[in-house]
Protein backbone atom coordinates (compact mmCIF):
# COMPACT_ATOMS: atom_id res chain seq x y z
CA UNK A 1 0.00 0.00 0.00
CA UNK A 2 1.39 3.04 -0.93
CA UNK A 3 -0.13 7.10 -0.13
CA UNK A 4 -0.62 7.59 -3.86
CA UNK A 5 -3.51 4.46 -3.58
CA UNK A 6 -6.17 7.49 -2.21
CA UNK A 7 -8.67 7.76 -4.93
CA UNK A 8 -9.95 11.49 -3.81
CA UNK A 9 -12.83 11.42 -5.88
CA UNK A 10 -13.96 9.09 -2.97
CA UNK A 11 -13.90 11.73 -0.56
CA UNK A 12 -15.25 14.48 -2.82
CA UNK A 13 -18.09 12.99 -4.29
CA UNK A 14 -18.76 12.03 -0.10
CA UNK A 15 -18.67 16.21 0.54
CA UNK A 16 -21.26 16.42 -2.25
CA UNK A 17 -23.66 13.97 -1.05
CA UNK A 18 -23.49 14.70 2.56
CA UNK A 19 -23.61 18.71 2.64
CA UNK A 20 -24.80 19.09 -1.45
CA UNK A 21 -27.47 16.52 -1.22
CA UNK A 22 -28.24 15.91 2.50
CA UNK A 23 -27.19 19.35 3.55
CA UNK A 24 -27.65 19.80 8.11
CA UNK A 25 -27.54 16.69 9.90
CA UNK A 26 -27.70 17.40 13.75
CA UNK A 27 -27.02 14.07 15.99
CA UNK A 28 -30.83 13.43 16.46
CA UNK A 29 -32.17 14.79 13.09
CA UNK A 30 -34.02 12.25 10.46
CA UNK A 31 -31.07 13.83 7.72
CA UNK A 32 -28.71 12.65 10.50
CA UNK A 33 -30.53 8.73 9.64
CA UNK A 34 -30.30 9.06 6.65
CA UNK A 35 -26.48 10.34 6.22
CA UNK A 36 -25.42 7.49 8.16
CA UNK A 37 -26.91 4.90 6.10
CA UNK A 38 -25.61 6.25 3.04
CA UNK A 39 -22.08 5.87 4.78
CA UNK A 40 -22.84 2.58 5.74
CA UNK A 41 -23.37 1.59 2.82
CA UNK A 42 -20.74 2.73 0.77
CA UNK A 43 -18.28 1.06 3.76
CA UNK A 44 -20.18 -2.19 2.82
CA UNK A 45 -19.61 -1.80 -0.69
CA UNK A 46 -15.93 -1.45 0.53
CA UNK A 47 -16.01 -5.21 2.06
CA UNK A 48 -16.57 -4.10 5.75
CA UNK A 49 -18.62 -5.18 8.08
CA UNK A 50 -20.34 -2.24 9.27
CA UNK A 51 -22.37 -2.17 12.70
CA UNK A 52 -24.71 0.68 13.79
CA UNK A 53 -23.64 1.80 18.03
CA UNK A 54 -26.66 3.46 19.19
CA UNK A 55 -26.16 6.75 21.41
CA UNK A 56 -27.75 8.76 23.61
CA UNK A 57 -27.92 12.59 23.29
CA UNK A 58 -29.50 14.65 25.11
CA UNK A 59 -31.61 18.17 24.48
CA UNK A 60 -29.70 22.03 25.08
CA UNK A 61 -28.30 24.50 22.57
CA UNK A 62 -26.45 23.24 19.60
CA UNK A 63 -24.71 26.46 18.42
CA UNK A 64 -26.93 28.96 19.39
CA UNK A 65 -30.03 26.22 18.04
CA UNK A 66 -32.31 24.68 20.61
CA UNK A 67 -31.97 20.51 19.82
CA UNK A 68 -34.32 17.74 21.18
CA UNK A 69 -32.56 14.91 23.25
CA UNK A 70 -33.03 11.84 21.23
CA UNK A 71 -30.60 9.38 19.41
CA UNK A 72 -27.99 9.27 17.72
CA UNK A 73 -25.53 6.32 16.48
CA UNK A 74 -21.76 5.75 15.91
CA UNK A 75 -21.11 3.62 12.38
CA UNK A 76 -18.19 1.07 13.27
CA UNK A 77 -16.84 -0.58 10.50
CA UNK A 78 -13.81 -3.72 10.15
CA UNK A 79 -12.58 -6.18 8.06
CA UNK A 80 -14.47 -9.36 8.51
CA UNK A 81 -12.96 -11.52 11.60
CA UNK A 82 -11.05 -8.25 13.41
CA UNK A 83 -10.66 -9.33 16.77
CA UNK A 84 -10.85 -5.99 19.03
CA UNK A 85 -9.05 -7.62 21.52
CA UNK A 86 -5.85 -7.49 19.07
CA UNK A 87 -3.33 -4.60 18.51
CA UNK A 88 -5.75 -1.96 15.84
CA UNK A 89 -6.03 1.37 14.85
CA UNK A 90 -8.95 3.77 14.42
CA UNK A 91 -9.49 6.32 12.71
CA UNK A 92 -12.94 8.33 12.41
CA UNK A 93 -14.99 11.41 11.91
CA UNK A 94 -17.84 12.75 13.04
CA UNK A 95 -20.56 13.22 10.49
CA UNK A 96 -22.92 15.57 12.32
CA UNK A 97 -23.00 19.09 12.03
CA UNK A 98 -24.43 22.03 13.87
CA UNK A 99 -27.89 22.68 13.10
CA UNK A 100 -27.76 25.91 10.51
CA UNK A 101 -24.91 24.01 8.71
CA UNK A 102 -24.69 22.02 5.62
CA UNK A 103 -21.16 20.77 7.13
CA UNK A 104 -19.01 20.55 4.23
CA UNK A 105 -15.46 21.22 5.97
CA UNK A 106 -17.19 20.12 9.39
CA UNK A 107 -17.29 17.62 8.69
CA UNK A 108 -18.41 15.89 5.22
CA UNK A 109 -14.48 16.64 4.46
CA UNK A 110 -13.16 14.17 7.52
CA UNK A 111 -15.58 11.70 6.64
CA UNK A 112 -15.43 11.58 3.26
CA UNK A 113 -11.37 10.73 3.61
CA UNK A 114 -12.60 7.96 6.00
CA UNK A 115 -14.30 6.80 3.37
CA UNK A 116 -11.20 6.76 0.33
CA UNK A 117 -8.82 5.48 3.31
CA UNK A 118 -11.58 2.62 3.93
CA UNK A 119 -11.39 2.20 -0.07
CA UNK A 120 -7.40 2.57 -0.27
CA UNK A 121 -6.88 -0.43 2.64
CA UNK A 122 -9.69 -2.60 2.11
CA UNK A 123 -7.27 -5.78 0.49
CA UNK A 124 -4.37 -4.07 1.51
CA UNK A 125 -1.75 -4.40 4.74
CA UNK A 126 -1.77 -2.13 7.03
CA UNK A 127 0.91 -2.15 9.97
CA UNK A 128 -2.06 -3.04 12.42
CA UNK A 129 -5.75 -3.85 11.51
CA UNK A 130 -7.78 -0.46 11.25
CA UNK A 131 -11.36 0.00 12.66
CA UNK A 132 -12.85 2.60 10.89
CA UNK A 133 -16.16 5.07 12.98
CA UNK A 134 -18.13 7.73 11.80
CA UNK A 135 -19.27 9.21 15.02
CA UNK A 136 -22.15 10.33 16.00
CA UNK A 137 -23.17 13.42 17.97
CA UNK A 138 -19.69 15.02 18.26
CA UNK A 139 -21.21 18.83 18.08
CA UNK A 140 -21.91 20.69 21.60
CA UNK A 141 -25.35 20.66 22.79
CA UNK A 142 -23.95 23.13 25.76
CA UNK A 143 -20.86 25.33 26.63
CA UNK A 144 -18.66 22.47 28.97
CA UNK A 145 -16.42 19.72 27.43
CA UNK A 146 -19.35 17.53 29.09
CA UNK A 147 -21.71 19.02 26.67
CA UNK A 148 -19.85 17.63 23.62
CA UNK A 149 -18.53 14.17 21.63
CA UNK A 150 -21.28 12.45 22.84
CA UNK A 151 -20.76 9.58 20.14
CA UNK A 152 -16.49 9.03 20.49
CA UNK A 153 -17.07 8.63 24.68
CA UNK A 154 -19.93 6.54 24.41
CA UNK A 155 -17.43 4.76 21.61
CA UNK A 156 -14.75 4.50 24.42
CA UNK A 157 -16.97 3.64 27.14
CA UNK A 158 -18.07 0.89 25.26
CA UNK A 159 -14.82 -1.35 25.12
CA UNK A 160 -13.84 -3.77 27.32
CA UNK A 161 -10.78 -3.78 29.41
CA UNK A 162 -8.81 -6.09 26.38
CA UNK A 163 -10.32 -4.01 23.65
CA UNK A 164 -8.77 -0.67 25.39
CA UNK A 165 -5.63 -2.37 25.88
CA UNK A 166 -5.77 -2.89 22.15
CA UNK A 167 -5.95 0.68 20.65
CA UNK A 168 -2.79 1.36 19.68
CA UNK A 169 -3.68 4.88 18.44
CA UNK A 170 -6.50 6.76 16.64
CA UNK A 171 -6.71 9.43 14.73
CA UNK A 172 -9.65 11.67 14.01
CA UNK A 173 -10.52 13.71 11.05
CA UNK A 174 -12.23 16.65 11.69
CA UNK A 175 -12.34 19.88 9.03
CA UNK A 176 -9.42 18.45 7.04
CA UNK A 177 -10.42 20.62 3.15
CA UNK A 178 -9.41 23.84 4.11
CA UNK A 179 -5.60 25.23 3.95
CA UNK A 180 -2.36 24.00 2.23
CA UNK A 181 -0.83 22.64 5.38
CA UNK A 182 -2.62 19.55 7.50
CA UNK A 183 -2.94 20.78 11.40
CA UNK A 184 -1.60 17.82 13.58
CA UNK A 185 -2.62 17.95 17.13
CA UNK A 186 -2.25 16.41 20.22
CA UNK A 187 -4.59 16.80 23.10
CA UNK A 188 -1.78 17.91 25.03
CA UNK A 189 1.80 16.86 26.92
CA UNK A 190 0.91 12.96 26.79
CA UNK A 191 -0.02 12.77 23.20
CA UNK A 192 3.52 14.29 21.81
CA UNK A 193 5.07 10.51 21.11
CA UNK A 194 2.22 9.92 19.00
CA UNK A 195 1.90 13.12 17.34
CA UNK A 196 5.69 12.88 16.57
CA UNK A 197 5.27 9.61 14.71
CA UNK A 198 2.64 11.46 12.72
CA UNK A 199 4.37 14.37 11.60
CA UNK A 200 6.93 11.66 10.80
CA UNK A 201 4.45 9.51 8.43
CA UNK A 202 3.55 12.99 7.06
CA UNK A 203 7.21 13.76 6.16
CA UNK A 204 7.39 10.48 4.44
CA UNK A 205 4.37 11.08 2.02
CA UNK A 206 5.88 14.86 1.40
CA UNK A 207 2.65 16.23 3.19
CA UNK A 208 3.21 19.86 5.01
CA UNK A 209 2.23 19.84 8.26
CA UNK A 210 1.87 21.72 11.44
CA UNK A 211 1.86 20.77 15.21
CA UNK A 212 -0.91 22.22 17.30
CA UNK A 213 -2.45 21.66 20.81
CA UNK A 214 -5.91 21.06 20.33
CA UNK A 215 -9.30 19.03 22.52
CA UNK A 216 -12.09 20.07 20.45
CA UNK A 217 -12.70 16.72 18.44
CA UNK A 218 -13.36 12.82 19.12
CA UNK A 219 -9.80 12.49 19.88
CA UNK A 220 -10.15 13.73 22.91
CA UNK A 221 -12.48 11.39 24.49
CA UNK A 222 -9.96 9.00 23.90
CA UNK A 223 -7.30 10.75 25.69
CA UNK A 224 -9.16 11.66 28.63
CA UNK A 225 -9.84 7.89 29.11
CA UNK A 226 -5.92 7.52 28.81
CA UNK A 227 -6.35 5.73 25.59
CA UNK A 228 -3.86 7.59 22.15
CA UNK A 229 -5.64 10.02 19.96
CA UNK A 230 -4.64 12.10 18.15
CA UNK A 231 -6.57 15.18 16.15
CA UNK A 232 -5.86 15.92 12.23
CA UNK A 233 -7.50 19.29 10.83
CA UNK A 234 -9.02 22.25 12.02
CA UNK A 235 -7.77 25.14 9.86
CA UNK A 236 -9.65 28.39 10.58
CA UNK A 237 -11.72 29.44 7.79
CA UNK A 238 -14.90 31.88 7.13
CA UNK A 239 -18.09 29.39 6.51
CA UNK A 240 -17.02 27.77 10.17
CA UNK A 241 -20.64 26.39 11.17
CA UNK A 242 -23.04 28.20 8.91
CA UNK A 243 -25.28 27.75 5.96
CA UNK A 244 -22.25 28.87 3.70
CA UNK A 245 -20.46 26.06 4.69
CA UNK A 246 -20.87 23.97 1.53
CA UNK A 247 -19.02 22.07 -1.00
CA UNK A 248 -17.34 24.56 -2.78
CA UNK A 249 -15.42 25.59 0.45
CA UNK A 250 -13.45 22.40 0.46
CA UNK A 251 -10.33 22.08 -1.47
CA UNK A 252 -9.77 18.62 -3.40
CA UNK A 253 -5.91 18.88 -2.65
CA UNK A 254 -6.37 19.33 1.04
CA UNK A 255 -8.68 16.65 0.92
CA UNK A 256 -5.75 14.48 -0.93
CA UNK A 257 -3.12 15.27 1.37
CA UNK A 258 -4.83 14.29 4.24
CA UNK A 259 -5.76 10.98 2.88
CA UNK A 260 -1.91 10.20 2.06
CA UNK A 261 -0.92 11.53 5.50
CA UNK A 262 -3.34 8.98 7.41
CA UNK A 263 -2.82 6.10 4.53
CA UNK A 264 1.61 6.86 5.47
CA UNK A 265 0.48 6.40 9.32
CA UNK A 266 -1.42 3.25 8.79
CA UNK A 267 1.61 1.77 6.95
Amino acid sequence: MRPDDLRVGIAARAVGRLAGDLGPRHATSPAFDRAASWVAGRLRQAGYDVRRQPVRVPGGVSWGVPVAAGRSSNLIATAPGLDPRSPHLVVGAHLDTVPQAPGAEDNASGVGVVLAVAEAVAERRTRLPVVLVAFGAEEPRGPTDDDHHYGSRAYVASLAPAERRAVRGMLSLDRVGVGTVVPVSSAGPSGLQQRADVLAAARRAGVPTEAQVNRSSDHWSFVRAGLPGIRIGSTPYAAYHSAADLPPVVSRAQLERTGRLVLAWLR
